[in-house]
């Protein structure tokens, strides 16, 4: 099993900002390649589905952010899976806009989500960073995340977002590091 988690936050005036950015990728995916409707489970919405011989399940906590690891560790005992096999897509505010970069275990870099996580399961897990720039004023950074993209970021974003549903097909039978260099190709 591979758990692909995005992190938002709920409710309809947070559909389209910075932060939900891994929300935004997880519903891409689940479109593209059209996965079954989403069902409250584990504090969140989740899916699943079968990729070869691998299981998929995406899930978008519904906790709010800072308390996203409730949502991850509660999908995790139910499949018996290991940190190793959890991907989390997430706004990060210190790549440019549309950058991708993917590391394994790390902190949490000021992320909330991440931070709860962290606290959850520990650090060993998957992350998949979507830049989102910064504001640069750290004074900047909540009403940055928080706000909508705007419309000149539309052409960047809509790209990014297809090229992660697109390339997701090969996720499920390679190491994530490989995945990602596809990704930036």
């Amino acid at each position: 099993m591979l758990l692909c988690v995005g992190l938002g936050n709920p409710g309809q005036q947070y559909l389209m900002t910075r932060h939900n950015i891994g929300f935004m990728a997880i519903d891409a995916i689940s479109h593209f390649y059209n996965f079954p409707s989403f069902k409250k489970k584990f504090q969140g919405d989740f899916t699943e589905s079968k990729f070869g011989e691998v299981f998929v399940g995406l899930l978008k906590p519904q906790t709010f952010m800072n308390l996203s690891g409730s949502s991850v560790q509660a999908a995790m005992a139910f499949y018996k899976i290991k940190p190793e096999q959890v991907v989390v897509v997430h706004d990060d505010l210190d790549l440019v806009p549309g950058q991708i970069k993917v590391k394994l275990g790390g902190g949490a870099g000021g992320h909330n989500g991440l931070k709860s996580i962290d606290q959850s399961i520990g650090n060993n897990y998957w992350r998949l960073r979507l830049g989102i720039g910064h504001p640069g004023a750290r004074h900047l950074v909540t009403s940055h995340v928080l706000s909508a993209f705007e419309p000149s970021d539309h052409d960047w974003l809509s790209d990014l977002l297809r090229l992660i549903a697109e390339q997701f097909i090969h996720l499920p039978s390679e190491k994530l590091d490989v995945w990602v260099k596809r990704l930036l190709l």
